[in-house]
């Protein structure tokens, strides 16, 4: 049942979880466990665009081949090719609308940050890069999901993605899913956005509650529902309940499935600040 004193009884244990002395099974991982803020303010929301910005919704995601009529609008959506065949062409043309019609960010596989990065240079910051971490699967060990957010930070990246690790929230083992995201955020540094893809349709109601209240005591700067590989997308009662957790502090990011403007609306409407679709232009003009 989705309630408010489920989600603070759930929100409570979660945290004294977090500070009980019982170490976790994965505690020799090298992940600092200090509690640092991110020192950033991730909501965002720019003057009058249409029923986008009526709405609520800070940026929308489009995929390539993309280009919104209205410059207003193009300034909120995340230019994304995550697709594991994507080629250099491929990447080049992203970048190249993404210039071209003042995309707020272009999101690609680590592999092609630096090339991302220095093609999106002459912009002056306006077009940022960004990549993922523990993509798609969120498995990986703390070690490596931090090593890869340092690193696409240091070839360029200004926003990060992470997976979070599902069977290790699902195990219960919550100390280690704070500090795998806390590895990530420390990982990034100041000034970096750093938001936490929760795979929402592989966990329930109190699994995405205890999951929000992880990556906030964690520093995130948005949660996220999906990947877009996962068993299925976002939904208004995923939104909802996370932003009821991180309050308005956090970013929350819809991603998976909006396929209208009609789905948008009830998304920014449930308390999403941003959207990821593919259907951006559809969205656009029906909006």
């Amino acid at each position: 049942m989705r309630n408010e004193e489920l989600l603070e009884k759930i929100t409570r244990e979660v945290l004294r979880r977090l500070e009980a002395v019982e170490p976790s099974f994965h505690e020799t991982d090298e992940v600092c466990y200090r509690c640092i803020g991110c020192g950033q303010c991730v909501t965002r929301r720019p003057g009058a665009v249409a029923a986008l910005l009526d709405a609520g919704a800070a940026r929308v995601s489009s995929t390539i081949g993309a280009a919104p009529r209205d410059v207003s609008v193009a300034a909120l959506i995340d230019h994304t090719l995550l697709k594991p065949d994507a080629t250099v062409d491929h990447i080049s043309k992203l970048c190249e609308e993404a210039i071209q019609h003042g995309f707020a960010a272009v999101c690609v596989q680590p592999w092609y940050v630096r090339l991302v990065a220095e093609k999106l240079d002459r912009t002056g910051g306006k077009v940022k890069a960004c990549s993922v971490a523990g993509f798609p699967h969120g498995a990986n060990r703390s070690d490596t999901k931090a090593f890869e957010a340092k690193r696409a930070v240091g070839d360029g990246a200004r926003e990060v993605d992470m997976v979070i690790n599902v069977g290790a929230l699902r195990s219960g083992d919550y100390r280690y899913v704070e500090g795998d995201i806390r590895g990530v955020v420390e990982a990034c540094g100041r000034g970096i956005v750093t938001k936490v893809i929760l795979e929402t349709g592989y966990l329930n109601d109190e699994e995405i509650i205890k999951a929000c209240a992880l990556a906030k005591a964690a520093g995130a700067s948005f949660v996220k529902t999906s990947t877009g590989f996962g068993p299925r997308g976002a939904s208004v009662e995923d939104i909802k309940l996370m932003r009821k957790v991180v309050g308005e502090e956090m970013g929350v990011k819809a991603a998976g499935g909006i396929r209208t403007a009609e789905d948008m609306r009830k998304m920014v409407e449930a308390g999403a600040t941003r959207i990821g679709t593919s259907a951006s232009i559809k969205i656009i003009g029906s909006a």
